[in-house]
């Protein structure tokens, strides 16, 4: 069970990126955010009402942390979306994601079989392979040392790594409402980010504006919301390290998506780390 979550996550975590980064590129990440926040936060809102389970003290104060180093997450994320390819972002966020709750997963005494083991470790490689393109001049000069596509790609992962962890530690007594915490704490963080813009006297970007841009980002925010569900659901059914590093397969589908919408190429090695992937997964699946 825990292997269909954990890729059923990685599937609407790779639509939903491809569709916010579309956004971005048209607008800017706070105004992104601003849209497709509030559309996850409904959508869980609902979805823990459904449910009728009562939350916790302890479970929204661990989802409203996990939520906070999400948000952070985001922000850095689409920031790194608009600063370079899509194909290079989303792998160097994922596997930055991936070796956090890994490493977390092992000192509390997670223990694969070697079938498991094995294709956890492929995926990495893949996720890693998949990441290798040739710099992008015109990305590097759009932003300084502390402002380019791959290192805020790298700082995304680490706070996505942090969201993976914490929220397993909300546990399944609270129901959804943890998640429903989580986004609230995403939305602080896109409000306090607004709030330091707007006293430095700069302006939040360009709105997001037209039928077309603000569908997509309300769809972003929905299925953001539904691979957290997918994923809540499979790291409080299995292992940390299991459920992370096949959720953070997602770059398999914003690369994939990427290639289709933009045409943004694909290298060899990159066709190698999809292969790879494919056969991680597969792996973790009969082990």
């Amino acid at each position: 069970m825990v292997t269909i979550l954990a890729l059923g996550a990685a599937l609407a975590y790779g639509v939903a990126d491809f569709l916010g980064g579309t956004v971005t590129r048209h607008s800017s990440t706070l105004k992104t955010l601003l849209w497709c926040v509030p559309a996850g936060l409904t959508v869980l809102f609902v979805s823990a009402l459904l449910t009728g389970r009562a939350p916790t003290s302890a479970s929204l104060a661990w989802g409203f942390t996990a939520g906070v180093a999400g948000g952070a997450g985001l922000m850095t994320f689409y920031r790194a979306l608009a600063r370079g390819p899509m194909s290079v972002v989303a792998p160097v966020s994922a596997l930055a994601s991936a070796l956090l709750p890994i490493a977390v997963g092992v000192a509390r005494g997670e223990r694969l079989d070697a079938t498991v083991l094995t294709g956890v470790l492929i995926c990495l490689i893949a996720i890693g392979l998949v990441s290798m393109e040739k710099s992008d001049a015109r990305s590097e000069r759009s932003g300084g040392r502390l402002d380019n596509g791959p290192l805020m790609a790298l700082v995304s992962g680490v706070c996505f790594g942090l969201f993976f962890t914490l929220i397993k530690s909300a546990g399944t007594g609270g129901g959804l409402w943890p998640l429903v915490a989580a986004r609230a704490g995403n939305l602080a963080i896109v409000a306090v980010a607004l709030a330091v813009v707007v006293a430095r006297g700069g302006t939040p970007g360009t709105s997001v504006s037209g039928r077309r841009l603000i569908g997509l980002a309300l769809l972003s925010g929905s299925l953001d919301a539904a691979a957290n569900a997918l994923y809540y659901l499979a790291v409080n059914s299995g292992l940390l390290s299991l459920a992370a590093v096949l959720t953070s397969l997602y770059p398999a589908i914003t690369v994939l998506l990427a290639r289709i919408a933009f045409s943004e190429r694909l290298r060899t090695v990159q066709r190698l780390g999809l292969a790879l992937a494919a056969t991680g997964v597969t792996l973790v699946t009969i082990g």
